[in-house]
């Protein structure tokens, strides 16, 4: 092994950095290493951290195994500990061309095998654009980091740091370079995308630069927002939706729960009625809008009750995508220290009921594009997605990375068909 070998655990912004840190790590010249970006938002997580890595260090006895991610952020010690783990890498150092070029030169005579600084004090993001990341038809741009909230089950803020925004002018100009090597769609991401600005001169919203960029970059076929906190939706957010058809009709909403005992126990910023009122305010202005969202079952003191009420919210938003999260008490988090924990067993059931709701909504979601026609962004020559981030699969091979119009004929249990 000459380049170096490179695993992902967690979210889109780790694969984001990951690709980061391959043009990082092959500009200093580094050779016969393992890197393992890890993620930190459960337990469980960390768990998974540390069995990839034993099992890395048996595929690759003789290389050097650098530990990076939020996970190494929070919990340095815990990898540095490991027999198998040679230097492990704060989230802040992983994007710095010196620390790449510091490990490559001498690995073990002078590089320090802990290279983790406070993340609290970093005021900027990182200066790297990844030119492509993602399919060959879909690119993603890192546009935001950090989180400036503290959610009682949240260890997230202290692997990111406080939120920093990227200069729009940056943003601009790198989309514009994905357009010009022929992508068609554009991701914004981030930790807390809709913060993007607050630490900017002018404290612009997200829905400014959306629509600077639809502005700036008018040969961009499709933008797409990531997850976002939709209490903190701005005006020219809403009148990008309603008005600006190259921005997908999706969105993925940090929810969390649908009961306001256990929202303000979360510390969240919204009330149950809030969610369902931006969910209904948004169709109005683009009626084909389609939701996912995140909710966590078994939250600390999750009666029934609450759990009924974050059951009936999937349908009172008309959710379509849930991602759904069984709580796991994580150390270091407000929440841990709750008392009244609720039973694994009841947590499992809880997720469960979750996950069959959104298995009905998906359901109910396909049949109504039946006879419908959609531009699909085709991922692949047999599977494209839909403006509602819908999967299609066609029999006949179509251009991989154009946008084919084509009306869908039938649906199978998570995709459509055309």
């Amino acid at each position: 092994m000459n380049t170096p070998k490179f695993t992902t655990l967690g979210c889109r912004l780790n694969a984001y950095e990951t690709e980061a840190m391959k043009e990082l790590s092959q500009q200093a010249g580094l050779t016969d290493a393992v890197v393992v970006n890890t993620c930190a938002v459960t337990a469980e997580a960390v768990r998974k951290a540390r069995q990839e890595i034993r099992k890395l260090r048996r595929e690759n006895p003789s290389a050097r195994l650098i530990v990076t991610g939020c996970a190494a952020q929070t919990e340095p010690e815990t990898f540095a500990q490991m027999d198998e783990v040679d230097v492990v890498v704060g989230n802040t150092e992983k994007m710095r061309p010196e620390t790449w070029k510091g490990m490559a030169a001498d690995f073990i005579g002078e590089t320090e095998a802990v290279q983790v600084d406070d993340i609290m004090s970093v005021t900027e993001t990182a200066g790297h654009l990844i030119d492509g990341f993602g399919t060959r038809s879909r690119a993603y741009v890192q546009v935001q980091n950090g989180c400036d909230h503290r959610c009682t089950f949240c260890i997230i803020p202290y692997g990111r740091g406080n939120s920093r925004s990227v200069p729009a002018g940056v943003v601009v100009d790198q989309i514009k370079r994905l357009v010009d090597k022929g992508y068609n769609e554009v991701v914004l991401t981030g930790v807390d995308l809709t913060s993007w600005g607050a630490d900017l001169p002018a404290q612009p919203k997200l829905g400014d630069l959306v629509m600077r960029i639809l502005k700036l970059v008018p040969d961009l076929p499709r933008l797409r927002i990531s997850s976002i906190d939709s209490i903190e939706v701005d005006e020219n957010l809403m009148q990008a939706i309603a008005t600006e058809p190259r921005l997908m009709p999706h969105l993925h909403l940090s929810l969390q729960h649908g009961d306001d005992l256990i929202l303000k126990r979360m510390k969240r910023r919204h009330l149950r009625d809030d969610a369902i009122r931006f969910t209904e305010e948004a169709r109005k202005l683009r009626p084909e809008m389609t939701f996912g969202a995140d909710i966590i079952a078994g939250f600390p003191t999750e009666t029934d009750d609450h759990f009924e009420n974050s059951l009936r919210l999937v349908t009172d938003c008309d959710l379509t995508w849930l991602h759904v999260f069984p709580y796991s008490k994580r150390e270091g988090t407000p929440a841990a220290r709750i008392s009244r924990q609720v039973n694994g067993t009841v947590i499992k059931n809880r997720a469960a009921r979750l996950r069959a709701a959104g298995d009905a909504q998906i359901q109910k979601h396909l049949s109504e594009q039946i006879g419908k026609t959609h531009h699909i962004l085709m991922e692949n020559p047999h599977l494209g997605r839909t403006e509602q981030f819908t999967e299609v699969s066609f029999k006949a091979p179509q251009p991989e990375g154009q946008i084919v119009t084509a009306s869908i004929i039938g649906q199978t249990l998570t995709q459509l068909t055309a």
